[in-house]
């Protein structure tokens, strides 16, 4: 018996501050709350791409900077303009990264994941994401 297709994806991570993270990716990267469950929030990145977050009462369990959530964007720089004006911490304004092909930055939530924000130069991806 084959299952059913797969129809979303939802990354679900621990966070210790929900308001702080609510507001992180609510209000500075403009994402669309789709369930607020109390504890546990889900945004809507794209179409059937979600993340989702809920509170975790004692410490992350793996160290934040082994995840990196990554957003893809044709306008890297504005992105990085827009972050940093709400004092959001950086790793330092947008740089083109050869081996990868990509124009990026890192930002960092408010749980202190790593919030990669990146445009593929590589006219391959491009092709595939249309």
């Amino acid at each position: 018996m084959t299952p059913a297709p797969l129809q979303s994806a939802i990354t679900f991570l621990p966070c210790l501050d929900l308001a702080r993270t609510t507001e992180f990716y609510s209000e500075f990267c403009g994402l669309e709350m789709v369930l607020d469950q109390g504890s546990c929030r889900i945004w809507r990145i794209q179409e059937e791409a979600y993340i989702g977050f809920c509170m975790h009462t004692g410490p992350v369990p793996e160290p934040p900077d082994r995840v990196v959530i990554t957003f893809v964007t044709e306008d890297v720089p504005t992105w990085y303009d827009h972050l940093t004006s709400r004092g959001v911490k950086t790793d330092g304004p947008p740089r083109i990264t050869d081996a990868y092909e990509i124009e990026h930055f890192f930002a960092f939530d408010p749980t202190g994941y790593r919030v990669e924000v990146q445009r593929f130069l590589n006219p391959a991806w491009n092709q595939l994401n249309r």
